[in-house]
């Protein structure tokens, strides 16, 4: 049986994680966010592929690339903090749209409690699941998730 992977895909900011107001995204680097997910992926015999990017076009190849795993039925699912793109990108929901990756929309805050402009989410009506608000930890309930399908 072939391990299934799952991406994990950081959008815009995110390497700020630790330093970036800290009052609304907690005191964590992306590097402990990874090894969150490492530690989640090993514990549902998943294989992890997990990336950054400030560039939307980079997010949009990623989803693409997670896409000719899925028509090979070697993807678990992605897990996308789009972050800011998540409210205005197009881009992104085609790119789920058109490979029809099994999506997570995740977030660490609760976007509702925030400003009204992160109440709107391009992507939610593509994904499977849209999670917020439970901070770094929300990576490993997603994967958990994930591992379920």
């Amino acid at each position: 049986m072939t391990t299934k992977t799952v991406y994990v895909l950081n959008g815009p900011n995110l390497n700020l994680l630790g330093t970036r107001e800290p009052q609304v995204y907690g005191s964590q680097t992306l590097a402990d966010v990874e090894q969150i997910c490492a530690a989640a992926c090993t514990r549902h015999g998943l294989a992890l592929v997990f990336r950054q990017s400030n560039h939307e076009g980079a997010l949009v190849d990623w989803i693409h690339e997670a896409g000719r795993l899925h028509a090979e039925g070697k993807l678990a699912g992605v897990v996308l903090n789009a972050a800011a793109y998540t409210h205005t990108s197009v881009a992104l929901l085609d790119a789920v749209k058109g490979t029809g990756v099994p999506l997570v929309e995740l977030h660490i805050s609760n976007v509702h409690a925030r400003e009204s402009f992160r109440h709107r989410s391009y992507l939610a009506g593509a994904a499977r699941a849209v999670m917020c608000g439970f901070g770094v930890q929300g990576y490993a309930l997603a994967i958990a998730g994930v591992a379920q399908w």
